[in-house]
């Protein structure tokens, strides 16, 4: 493991709760900038808090704070999603979100709710299907945010048109849309759960771009946050089989088999484990 890994690794590897969320989405952007200063963008997230708490009305709850967030980061800071270029690889990466203030849903999201917690706003992540957004509990029930549309709120009957847009209706078990409980899909996500998202968001970018040592980075930090994900440590087998790392792929696809005996892929990966086991003979 080298050393970002196990930065990574250090840093994600605790109660959920507990995990400085900011922090690990720029470990993992290190993967992309070997030389980023950690430090120096949670100071600058820091630093942004200072001046957000700084307009903060004095007397008001917290559905004032949103407007005053939502003003400071997008109206005054300039903060956009990027409609244009969404699948840039550069969007998934929290120092580039900062640096040239634009993103997708999930960072800017997280860029969002970390000034919140700063400011005394426990906002909470969304893993909404198809677009991730923020909420926030209050006394006459949950607000929920889309911080890729300038941290606008969002009304039941705009959640069940994005529901429409990405649940097929088998998959609603022929339940009417209007019927759909929304608090299925507005549970918290956890921590892990977010980095998961981002970290799922630049495989299918890198794979689509056909980019595998950066793919395979992804999917080392994939399998540090979701040790269990056995589809994951699968593709990362097929990958280290793609770049010629004969033993590691060996390993993978062999630690998959032993996690799911009844795998739907199994002719596929006994195949390619036939054919690791004789390259690896050869290597000897």
């Amino acid at each position: 493991m080298g050393a970002l890994l196990e930065a990574f690794e250090i840093a994600v590897r605790q109660d959920d709760q507990r995990i400085d969320l900011a922090r690990a989405c720029l470990l993992i952007a290190q993967d992309a900038y070997p030389a980023l200063d950690v430090e120096r963008y949670l100071a600058e997230i820091d630093g942004l808090a200072i001046r957000l708490r700084s307009r903060l009305p004095n007397r008001g709850g917290a559905e004032e704070k949103v407007m005053a967030l939502n003003q400071f980061l997008f109206a005054d800071l300039g903060f956009v999603g990027n409609t244009r270029d969404y699948y840039d690889p550069r969007n998934s990466y929290l120092n580039e979100v900062l640096d040239r203030r634009t993103g997708i849903p999930i960072t800017l999201g997280i860029l969002y709710m970390e000034l919140g917690r700063r400011v005394g706003l426990p906002l909470e992540g969304i893993s909404f299907p198809g677009h991730f957004l923020v909420r926030l509990h209050l006394r006459r029930g949950t607000l929920v945010l889309d911080p890729f549309a300038g941290g606008a709120p969002q009304a039941d009957d705009e959640l069940r048109r994005r529901l429409e847009r990405v649940v097929p209706e088998h998959a609603r078990g022929g339940v009417p849309l209007a019927e759909l409980p929304l608090e299925q899909f507005l549970e918290p996500a956890s921590k892990r759960q977010i980095l998961a998202r981002v970290l799922r968001n630049l495989k299918g970018i890198y794979r689509e771009a056909d980019k595998p040592e950066r793919m395979l980075e992804v999917l080392n930090r994939m399998l540090v946050v979701s040790p269990e994900a056995s589809s994951e440590l699968r593709d990362r087998g097929y990958l280290y089989q793609r770049l010629e790392c004969w033993r590691p792929a060996l390993k993978d696809l062999s630690d998959y088999l032993e996690r799911v005996p009844d795998a739907p892929d199994l002719d596929d990966v006994r195949a390619s484990l036939l054919d690791l086991s004789a390259r690896c003979a050869r290597l000897n």
